[in-house]
């Protein structure tokens, strides 16, 4: 019996041409996006969606599920690529998860149970600017919780906090936390690339991907009266490119911004992934450091038995 691949890494590192490269040798091969911006429809371009030609190649799953008006929650891309994964093994073929968000991933691979959400509750919360003030709370409430994360950390406390005070159940009683890596079905695979290849690739593909549309692609979605989502509005460089279309920058310091934010949340991907000691790293080789070049090795991994 083989496992289904999960196969990770930062944005532009060449996880999709990797997968692709092995789908097209092993046809029992169905890709699953673990992308948490790669759902909506109509944001291809600047998402890096898999192009229609790819996707009539190689089946995937997990792209363009809903609108940009509409949430989408960690919890329900969960049940939806759970669902997939389950389809594609029943129908004796095997599943590549390829994507980089940390969060989503790890939901899936460890079956986590995902809280629900409060918006009311995060917005009082959300007014108090004083973070260590909402840590001390947290550790009244859930001192576990609060024992696992930094007092600094915003993000998280917060979350902490909505799920403890709206759902009446303390955050830490849904399991030990995202600094566990138990046993899991999934076997895991990382691109590691130099971060000069990196930062130099997500210049490029942000040139690349306006001559492909992408200013366009923002000023259709921008301009929906439906509007934009609080969790699409996230996708690396649409707001700067929206604020570009606005006319509050010119469209150079728009990318130069969004280049220097896509840098940042590749370094605070390989963070992520690099605690993870459940993963096996493959590292392209110089001079081009083409993910394709590990071809073999991600093979021998996809053949491994059990």
């Amino acid at each position: 019996m083989t496992r289904p691949v999960a196969l990770v890494g930062p944005t532009a590192s060449g996880k999709s041409a990797l997968a692709l490269a092995l789908a097209r040798v092993r046809s029992d091969a169905e890709l699953v996006s673990v992308d948490s911006m790669q759902v909506y429809r109509g944001m291809d371009v600047g998402t890096a969606t898999p192009s229609a030609s790819e996707r009539d190649e190689v089946p995937h799953h997990g792209l363009d599920l809903i609108d940009p008006h509409e949430e989408f929650t960690v919890a329900e891309f969960q049940r939806r690529v759970l669902a997939a994964v389950d389809d594609i093994e029943a129908r004796g073929r095997r599943a590549l998860l390829v994507g980089g968000t940390g969060l989503y991933l790890q939901a899936v691979v460890d079956g986590l149970e995902v809280p629900g959400r409060y918006p009311d509750v995060r917005a009082g919360l959300d007014a108090e600017p004083d973070t260590a003030a909402l840590h001390r709370r947290l550790s009244e409430l859930d001192p576990l919780a609060a024992a696992r994360m930094e007092p600094t950390n915003r993000r998280r406390v917060l979350r902490a906090l909505e799920v403890t005070i709206g759902g009446g159940r303390p955050f830490s009683s849904y399991g030990p936390g995202l600094d566990a890596y138990p046993p899991s079905r999934f076997r895991l695979v990382g691109l590691r690339l130099p971060r000069p290849v990196l930062d130099e690739r997500i210049a490029a593909r942000y040139a690349a991907q306006v001559e492909a549309g992408f200013v366009e692609e923002v000023r259709r979605v921008w301009e929906d009266p439906r509007g934009v989502s609080r969790s699409a509005a996230q996708a690396l460089g649409y707001k700067e490119l929206a604020d570009h279309l606005a006319g509050r920058c010119t469209l150079e310091e728009a990318l130069e911004l969004a280049v220097r934010r896509t840098r940042r949340f590749a370094r605070r991907q390989e963070r992520w992934f690099r605690r993870d000691p459940r993963i096996t790293w493959l590292e392209p080789p110089p001079p081009d450091h083409d993910a394709r070049a590990v071809l073999d090795e991600l093979l021998a991994i996809w053949d491994e038995p059990g």
